[in-house]
């Protein structure tokens, strides 16, 4: 398998593709948290909803299989991550977290994908619903309070690893900087970190929101992006706290495009 992805740069284009489109998915969810932050209407939309936007557009079901294939081409890189390993973190303990991290991550851009395609095809989404039943599911089982409640840790510690990542050597070291001016770099490092810490605040919330199902054994506070968004967006101050994060998501996407084109992809 090794080989076989050393002998093809095909694994390299998908990487890039699949940054390209996730930051363009991304900077869709920002925008529609904006409205909201300024007090004007609406509600915080997450990735899913994002999708129903873009298939509203004129040659909507056209840019939405685009959109599905980048999506599905971001998922193949993360499993490649993943399970070929080629940046080499190697099978320590401590070093598989971060690959199951990408097997994770994959599974969840592999599923966004479907849904894209099931939204083309007419069959509709339902991003709040199957989270709520799979938890309700879980809490049915024996334990099943403490199971969601290690989930919603687990993804609390996504959130505060993302902010602490954009702060290591590893998050420079990951753009190939010598392709970059001194000004770009500053720039991309600083719109990088912005971006990464505002994600890894909305994934915090997610995970609180997991913890809080727990606690209360209620399946309906179970939430995704656009949940914990809208969640920020209803407490004290929340506007100005979600309007800030909405900033920080463009500058995520930002991000994200960045690394679509000088993300150092070892194959």
């Amino acid at each position: 398998m090794q080989k076989l992805i050393t002998d093809n740069s095909w694994i390299e284009r998908i990487a890039r593709f699949g940054y390209a489109v996730k930051g363009v998915v991304y900077f869709i969810v920002a925008l529609l948290a904006m409205p909201v932050a300024l007090g004007i209407g609406g509600e915080a939309a997450g990735t899913s909803d994002a999708l129903q936007i873009i298939v509203a557009q004129p040659l909507g079901k056209f840019l939405l299989t685009i959109v599905a294939v980048g999506l599905t081409s971001y998922a193949v890189w993360r499993f490649v991550q993943a399970f070929v390993d080629p940046e080499h973190r190697g099978s320590q303990a401590n070093r598989v977290i971060p690959r199951l991290g990408y097997a994770i991550s994959g599974a969840s851009y592999a599923g966004l994908a479907v849904t894209a395609m099931q939204i083309v095809a007419g069959a509709g989404s339902h991003s709040s619903s199957w989270r709520q039943d799979w938890t309700a599911r879980l809490l049915a089982q024996p334990f099943g309070q403490w199971l969601v409640g290690i989930v919603g840790a687990i993804v609390l510690g996504i959130g505060v690893s993302f902010t602490y990542l954009a702060f290591t050597k590893r998050f420079r070291q990951r753009l190939q900087l010598t392709q970059m001016s001194t000004a770009g770099v500053k720039w991309a490092m600083g719109i990088g970190r912005f971006g990464v810490t505002a994600r890894g605040v909305a994934f915090g919330v997610i995970g609180l929101l997991l913890i809080q199902a727990a606690v209360q054994s209620d399946p309906d506070e179970v939430q995704g992006l656009g949940g914990a968004l809208q969640t920020l967006a209803e407490e004290p101050f929340g506007r100005w706290l979600l309007g800030i994060i909405a900033i920080g998501l463009v500058a995520y996407a930002i991000h994200l495009l960045i690394l679509s084109r000088y993300r150092r992809i070892r194959i």
